[in-house]
């Protein structure tokens, strides 16, 4: 990873056009290839980002980034305060809470509580920057990959995102689909989501918990 601290001016052009005047912000790149720019405040979220895969171009000055989608992060760097790399190793992915972890237990036993004919390949699917929590497949064949969250938010879109793009590269996985299923989600995340093709679900814990509940009573 490489973290820059630099006053900066940054242009988005794609699906809209943004501006932001010149400040002292972080600019980070991933070792995935993903960028984003943070000012000191505004919690997590970024200014603005751009999810893999890029080509990132560096010039005197300048960083030039692009996507295959057409869309480009021109920054142009006035002053460099700091600018460090790091080598962080593979990370072996979120460790999930209790309720989250059980969720996915739980949909892992009955995919098609989803909504749709899903039968589970393999629960925590690994890629090689983390594991998706389910892979399944539908009725004709083709591969789903499945978020478990108590709360859907972006943060949750993206992360399921970058495991799309790793998962699309395997021909086994060729055309992968993606579902984000979560006890509650977000507005803005349900927007999101609906713009990047992946399917949002909201499910009813108490009523998972129903079902296994009469299963362990049917075996009694």
């Amino acid at each position: 990873m490489r973290l820059m601290v630099a006053r900066c001016t940054v242009d988005y052009e794609g699906r809209l056009q943004a501006h932001l005047p010149e400040a002292v912000r972080l600019i980070m790149i991933k070792a995935d290839g993903c960028v984003a720019i943070h000012a000191d405040g505004g919690a997590y979220k970024p200014l603005n980002w751009m999810n893999a895969p890029n080509t990132v171009t560096e010039e005197e000055g300048r960083w030039l980034i692009t996507n295959p989608k057409g869309e480009s992060l021109n920054v142009e760097i006035h002053e460099i305060l700091s600018d460090t790399k790091w080598e962080m190793g593979i990370d072996p992915g979120l460790r999930k809470d209790g309720v989250e972890a059980h969720l996915q237990e739980l949909l892992a036993a009955d995919p098609t509580t989803l909504g749709e004919e899903l039968s589970l390949v393999r629960r925590e699917f690994p890629t090689d920057i983390g594991p998706v929590d389910l892979l399944c497949r539908n009725a004709d064949g083709t591969a789903v990959a499945i978020e478990v969250k108590r709360r859907g938010e972006i943060d949750g879109v993206e992360q399921l995102l970058r495991y799309l793009e790793r998962m699309e590269r395997d021909p086994a996985l060729r055309g992968i689909q993606g579902i984000l299923a979560a006890q509650s989600v977000k507005p803005q995340a349900r927007v999101f989501a609906e713009s990047r093709g992946i399917r949002w679900v909201e499910i009813d814990y108490d009523s998972l918990r129903g079902i296994e509940r009469a299963q362990m009573s049917l075996f009694d």
